[in-house]
């Protein structure tokens, strides 16, 4: 006798969302917060929120031999605050990181970072970076790709200020700085720097901000990024969505560096981050794509509050480390040629 389930042609229900028990803690505890959400607080308060809850929610920076706030000049000539992270108080020539800090458009800056960013030179052993662009409201689209493409030519050519030569640069930035390592990575394929990218890193990031995708259905209420607070950093940040620099995922990919594109299974980005792996591959870029299953957005600066996320971010080192290396060593073959 025939199966019955066998001639039933209804496609399956969804399976549950997959949430780490850590996850589901931090959630939790979170949804339960009273008081207003910060799309509701205005700009100011939000940025104090963030950065006041930091200690809270991430690991502490840790040591390095070198920490230091630095700037670059702006055309207009006012200055772009950086924060320099280096593990080795010397080093030769080499790679360096040039890293754009998440928060919307409109929140974080270089000490809601400090902790990330740390960990990312310690162990991949190369300076870092860190780029404090003008945010939303007060500066619109494009002041941020604008500023982050300032600070990534003005690291290329490797200053006086930083203390060390340098031969090559890794772009890298977690949700809207995963938007803006994208549009520089872009801008710089396009009209190089003084020295070449070897690797991108969108951790992320929001690339197509045309469509909307299942994920964000799926995932916009109860998973700490939200459809209101999505909506209150676009309509602050105010891009042109049909222009790619704020839409970056409408762009060509040929020709962009290797990249390694980092989402969260439970973000209402995710797709956008699959999409634009896909198109990377398409184009013929080396890519790896890694997807920190039953985790959230934001989850390389909530360390202490999902500890599971520590082992996330360790494995896009470890990847990334490598895809480094190899891209480097390409670039020493082809100038010895």
């Amino acid at each position: 006798m025939t199966d019955p389930t066998l001639l039933d042609t209804r496609p399956p229900a969804a399976a549950p969302p997959s949430v780490r028990p850590d996850v589901r803690a931090f959630l939790d505890y979170l949804n339960a917060l009273p008081g207003p959400r910060s799309h509701e607080i205005g700009a100011a308060a939000a940025r104090l929120q963030m950065r006041d809850s930091r200690p809270l929610v991430d690991l502490d920076t840790g040591e390095l031999a070198v920490l230091r706030d630095l700037s670059c000049p702006r055309a207009d000539g006012s200055t772009l605050p950086l924060r320099l992270y280096d593990p080795r108080p010397a080093r030769a020539p080499g790679p360096v990181m040039v890293f754009f800090h998440g928060g919307g458009f409109v929140i974080g800056d270089l000490d809601t970072h400090d902790p990330a960013c740390a960990e990312i030179a310690r162990v991949l052993d190369i300076p870092v970076v860190a780029v404090d662009y003008r945010l939303a409201p007060e500066h619109p689209w494009p002041a941020a790709p604008d500023d982050c493409e300032t600070a990534a030519r003005w690291v290329a050519s490797a200053p006086a200020e930083l203390g060390f030569g340098i031969t090559s640069l890794v772009l890298a930035g977690d949700s809207a700085g995963g938007t803006l390592t994208v549009v520089t990575a872009l801008a710089l394929r396009d009209r190089p720097a003084a020295v070449p990218m070897v690797a991108q890193w969108p951790i992320y990031p929001a690339v197509d901000k045309a469509t909307e995708y299942p994920s964000f259905d799926e995932y916009a209420d109860g998973y700490f990024l939200t459809r209101e607070g999505m909506s209150w950093f676009h309509e602050s940040y105010a891009p042109d969505v049909a222009h790619w620099r704020g839409s970056p995922l409408i762009a060509s990919q040929v020709g962009m560096p290797a990249t390694l594109v980092v989402t969260a299974g439970l973000d209402p980005l995710r797709d956008q981050g699959r999409a634009y792996a896909a198109a990377t591959i398409r184009a013929g870029v080396p890519t790896i794509y890694r997807e920190a299953v039953g985790n959230i957005h934001g989850f390389i600066n909530l360390r202490r509050a999902i500890p599971s996320s520590v082992g996330d971010l360790a494995g896009c080192l470890a990847v990334l480390k490598p895809m480094i290396a190899e891209a480097e060593a390409t670039r020493v073959m082809a100038q010895a040629s």
